[in-house]
């Protein structure tokens, strides 16, 4: 069994704060959320996130979770 779990999640966090000309270390300090987990949370690595986080972060970058997540299955 492979040590990272497959699945067809993807993250657009860097798409989304390019838009907005923010960086991941601003929308940490407005989310409160470290810049390690949104990191983590950036580049897929995340196992999991909690709907309070994800409202958080729509919420400053003004977006709907269908914006930051989407699920492209696996061929």
């Amino acid at each position: 069994m492979p040590d990272e779990e497959q699945h067809g999640i993807r993250i657009h966090l860097d798409r989304i704060l390019a838009e907005q000309d923010m960086t991941l270390t601003e929308l940490s300090a407005r989310v409160g959320i470290t810049v390690v987990n949104l990191s983590v949370l950036k580049n897929g690595r995340a196992k999991a996130v909690r709907f309070s986080t994800l409202s958080r972060i729509c919420d400053v970058l003004k977006c709907q979770p269908g914006d930051l997540i989407t699920h492209e299955p696996e061929s």
